[in-house]
């Protein structure tokens, strides 16, 4: 609490100083702050990360539009909180970065407002946008966010291992087609590696377990949410996803008992084929790819999730940027559509973090193409589908759905229970919702 009260302190000085001066942006992100790195840096080419880049392009908007500077406070992770108290003492940031998935909370009780007049002034059209970002921002037919990225899971190969277990063709790995030739695959690379063939977080990632159910419950054509106050688990779909990835732990296809950093540490040191986690890990796998006497060296892939039941889905969120509703004078309008308009212009220089793109030109560019590993992942730009925009508190419904069906993969309670009570406790969740 301490350490919440100085800023939000910050944020309502910085809020009211860009609104007395009718002309500024208070910006609000998370990211991470690192000004003491790149607090001078313009030179795009010459950062990474997520911190080091989006640091630099506030610093080069602000050096090519003097007269309508971003002011910026950073958050910790995820900043929410924090948003909830500004929007409460009615003085919220003009931009504020958000996941795609909690839009709908802020959305539904009139906190956000389309931007729709913030792009058409930008010269924006939302069909530039990829499939999977502009179904993120779409809600009840409106935008409410200028999409920044897609992110979600992917199949993290080690290729040596892969080569190993004979499961490689014309320099490719062969990945499974069905959940059946999935479980082939993995028998195999056991006998053959010793290894297991998944590396999994089953200890403290909910977000890995509902992304797995989500993603081929959506391959499926299951409705997850067929009401905006409505999760249905208690099915066949279900099951099927729940009792395959119950099956791989009974067989030791899979480590066990890791959390997420030892799980990271396993798939780094070369103790399992595929780790499948998200787009965020690329860079720090390619790394590992790059520097000689590593187990990953020159021995590192990335891919979508298969398609192993139904049709090629896959499960994504994104990061966006929104727009609090407030008043504003016409000269901060214009200045944030003119922000909207360099962020649009600069999506590539973000996709280098390892997140897809969130406009179709430049995942279909031949310079993001060149980047290492794109190409194999673009897919995911077109595939991938979040939850319906009605959908609320769908971060604490990630939690509850995550912890039952990990108790299900892990063998703590049997599916048909676990199921029913991921349903029971989503809906009462939805319930209380006004």
């Amino acid at each position: 609490m301490k350490r919440l009260v100085p800023l939000l302190l910050l944020a309502l000085v910085l809020g009211s100083c860009s609104e007395a001066d009718g002309t500024g942006i208070y910006l609000q992100r998370f990211f991470g702050e690192c000004t003491a790195v790149y607090g001078e840096t313009i030179d795009l080419a010459k950062v990474e990360g997520e911190c080091g880049i989006i640091t630099s392009m506030i610093n080069k908007f602000n050096a090519e539009n003097p007269q309508t500077p971003v002011s910026q406070n950073v958050v910790a992770w995820p900043g929410y909180p924090q948003l909830t108290a500004q929007v409460a003492a009615k003085d919220p940031p003009d931009i504020v970065s958000m996941h795609s998935g909690v839009m709908s909370d802020y959305a539904a009780n009139g906190l956000i407002e389309p931007v729709e007049p913030y792009l058409r002034e930008a010269g924006i059209d939302p069909a530039s946008f990829t499939d999977a970002s502009r179904r993120a921002v779409t809600l009840g037919g409106r935008i409410y966010g200028l999409p920044w990225d897609s992110h979600g899971g992917l199949f993290h190969v080690n290729l040596a291992l892969f080569k190993k277990a004979g499961l490689m063709r014309g320099g490719q790995p062969i990945l499974p087609q069905s959940a059946d030739e999935l479980l082939r695959h993995a028998r195999q690379f056991k006998a053959r590696t010793g290894k297991p063939y998944l590396i999994q977080s089953l200890v403290g990632d909910n977000a890995y377990q509902t992304r797995n159910m989500y993603t081929y419950l959506m391959a499926q054509d299951a409705a997850i949410f067929p009401a905006p106050k409505h999760v249905r688990l208690r099915t066949p779909e279900a099951r099927r996803v729940a009792a395959f990835f119950r099956r791989i732990s009974v067989e030791r296809l899979t480590t066990l008992n890791q959390d997420t950093p030892a799980a990271i540490a396993s798939f780094m040191n070369g103790e399992g084929g595929i780790y499948p986690t998200g787009t965020w890990m690329i860079g720090q796998f390619e790394q590992e790819s790059n520097t000689p006497g590593r187990p990953l060296h020159q021995a590192y892939g990335v891919y979508p999730y298969p398609r192993l039941w139904g049709r090629h889905a896959s499960f994504v969120s994104g990061h966006v940027w929104v727009v609090p509703k407030r008043q504003r004078t016409s000269e901060q309008r214009a200045a944030m559509a003119r922000f909207f308009k360099f962020m649009a212009e600069h999506n590539f220089d973000w996709a280098r973090t390892g997140h897809l793109p969130a406009f179709k030109s430049v995942v279909d560019s031949a310079r993001f193409k060149a980047l290492a590993h794109r190409q194999d992942i673009a897919p995911l730009a077109t595939i991938g589908q979040p939850l319906p925009g009605y959908v609320q508190r769908q971060n604490a419904i990630e939690g509850l759905i995550g912890e039952e069906v990990a108790a299900a993969v892990n063998g703590q309670k049997p599916i048909e229970r676990a199921l029913a009570d991921a349903e029971r406790r989503v809906n009462n969740l939805l319930a209380e919702v006004e």
